[in-house]
Formats: C-alpha cells, sequence, structure tokens
C-alpha cells in the first residue's frame, strides 16, 4: 500500500479516538501503521531536511487539522481525545474526511485563511527517491516548504554545473582549492594553491595535504568538460596509472562533466582510495559548503518549547 497523505488519515485518526479516551502520538502512529500495514521503509522513509519521517509528519498534520476543526482537543504534550464535534463527524457517516468536510466549521475556515493568505494550495513535493507522488492539494504544509526548498537546490545545482563549464582554466583550478579547503583539506589558501598547482604532469593536476600536519596527500585531476561530455573509463585508468607512478594511494578525479558507467565499476574495482566527483557532485559539495553561491533568504521554521513551559510550572 502507498503511504497515506495527511488527509486521509483524518478518518482513521478519528476512529482510532473512538476506542479510547485519550490518545498518545506514538500510540496513534503505531496503530495507523497497522492499521495501514505499511513496511518499515515507509515508515522510517524520510523528508528532504532528514529531520522527520514523511508518515509522522503526515500523522501530526493530520491530528493538527482535527484540533483546529474542533473534532480533537489536546489534552497534555502529544496528548489529544476525541471531542463531540468530532464523534458527530464520524457520525455523519463520510467515507472520507479532509478539508472540504472540515470547512464547515468557521474556526477551522479562519485558520486555513489565516495561513493560505488566499493563495493557492501548495505545490505538491518531490521529495527522495521512493517518496510518495504526492497532488498538491495532500501535501503537508511541511512537505511543501521541503519540496520547494529541495527544487531550488536542484535549480542553483544545475546552474551552478553550467557557470563551472564557463570559467578559465586556472579559475576553475582555485575553485577546486576553495573548496577543498572549506572541506577541511589542505592547510591554508597559500599552501594549497602551491600544492595543487606546481605538479600538472602523468595525468595529476596537483596534490593538497589531507589534513593541517600534511600527514598523508591526496592528488587530484580536475577536469572543466561540458555537462554532457563523459569520462570514461581511459582517463581514470591513466590516473591511477599517474597515483601508482607515485606511489600515491588516495586521488580525487573532479569534473563538471559525467562520469561512464564503466568508469565508475572500475574505479569502485580497483581497491585504491579513488574518488569520482562527477558535475552534480561537485556542484552539490560547493553549495553545502557554500563556495561559490550565497544566502539569499532564510525563513526560519518555529515550534513550541515546550521546556520553556515546563519550566514555569
Amino acid at each position: 500500500m502507498d503511504l497515506p497523505d495527511f488527509q486521509t488519515l483524518m478518518r482513521p485518526v478519528l476512529d482510532e479516538h473512538t476506542h479510547h479516551d485519550e490518545v498518545r502520538r506514538a500510540e496513534l502512529r503505531n496503530r495507523l501503521a497497522e492499521r495501514f500495514d505499511l513496511s518499515d521503509e515507509q515508515r522510517h522513509l524520510m523528508l528532504p531536511s532528514g529531520q522527520l519521517r514523511y508518515f509522522d509528519s503526515r500523522v501530526n498534520w493530520a491530528v493538527t487539522y482535527l484540533v483546529k476543526a474542533g473534532c480533537l482537543e489536546r489534552t497534555g504534550r502529544g496528548v489529544t481525545r476525541l471531542t463531540e464535534r468530532g464523534q458527530q463527524v464520524l457520525g455523519d457517516n463520510h467515507e472520507r474526511i479532509d478539508r472540504s468536510v472540515l470547512l464547515q466549521f468557521p474556526e477551522f475556515g479562519e485558520f486555513v485563511g489565516s495561513t493560505s493568505k488566499g493563495t493557492d494550495t501548495p505545490p505538491a513535493p518531490s521529495g527522495p527517491e521512493h517518496a510518495p507522488s504526492t497532488p498538491s492539494e495532500t501535501a503537508t504544509p511541511e512537505e511543501a516548504l521541503q519540496a520547494a526548498w529541495a527544487e531550488l537546490q536542484a535549480t542553483l545545482a544545475d546552474d551552478l554545473r553550467e557557470r563551472l563549464t564557463q570559467v578559465a582554466p586556472e579559475q576553475f583550478e582555485q575553485i577546486v582549492v576553495d573548496l577543498l579547503l572549506a572541506m577541511g583539506y589542505g592547510g591554508s589558501r597559500t599552501e594549497a594553491g602551491e600544492r595543487l598547482g606546481r605538479v600538472a604532469d602523468g595525468g595529476i593536476d596537483g596534490v593538497i595535504r589531507e589534513d593541517r600536519l600534511g600527514l598523508d596527500a591526496i592528488y587530484i585531476q580536475a577536469k572543466r568538460w561540458q555537462p554532457h561530455h563523459a569520462v570514461g573509463r581511459p582517463d581514470v585508468q591513466a590516473f591511477v596509472g599517474a597515483l601508482q607512478g607515485r606511489r600515491a594511494s588516495k586521488g580525487v578525479f573532479l569534473t563538471t562533466a559525467r562520469f561512464s558507467d564503466e568508469a565508475r565499476r572500475y574505479a569502485a574495482d580497483i581497491g585504491n582510495h579513488i574518488v569520482l566527483v562527477d558535475g552534480q557532485h561537485l556542484a552539490q559539495l560547493m553549495i553545502e559548503h557554500h563556495v561559490g553561491v550565497s544566502t539569499r533568504h532564510t525563513y526560519p521554521v518555529k515550534r513550541i518549547d515546550e521546556d520553556f513551559f515546563l519550566d514555569l510550572e
């Protein structure tokens, strides 16, 4: 069974409250998971942020909407119970309880109006592989926000990759230095630049310290090619041969292009510590380590600090 969206969960959430005076959120999630026969993989599928599970988020939002509509009431931290209105909604025998049903209650209409500000329904999330394909009207606010963030990140990575193909070779070399420094390699910028720029022979473009003490070295191959170009096994094999000629055990092959499947299999099979970084991965690393990008907007997402209120008791 597919992972249910948060509106599909609303009626089952109310149903589960009919069996108990109060229901704890953790117990509710477990019962709903059993009810929908969800696998462990489905239950643990994470939102793009990696901080919350899809299923847990959807249960939380289903409960929130039902509370705002007066069908449930909170009686403690993570504890809810069914109200008379909730019993009435169940008694109306709706096959499905969703926003359209809850909008009959003025307080829910006010809640929806205050959050949407008259805008259309948020866009559908484009979560990770195996994530549910969720129509826009079933996306939780949290999913919609993270989906928009993921889309912006993907667009930025594509733009950054295209920009990298337009810089001069020496500029690309400097970008590699800046990235490796940001990732904790190379000591100082001067040391890194000297080390990276002085080899340039035998299929190796440079060498950089693995740590600030210089206990080991990483040899670099950096190729600025068009994104559609496929770096093949011969290119990687030449790099490995150059490493062996220097009795080096660690190397990184960075490119703005992509690696062929054969090249990746070869690098994985040879047993050396060879890392292949294609254009997409390179762009993602630059974004992650704030190289060549800047923050345009920040949207903090806040929640109730329960510990703050507990300290007041």
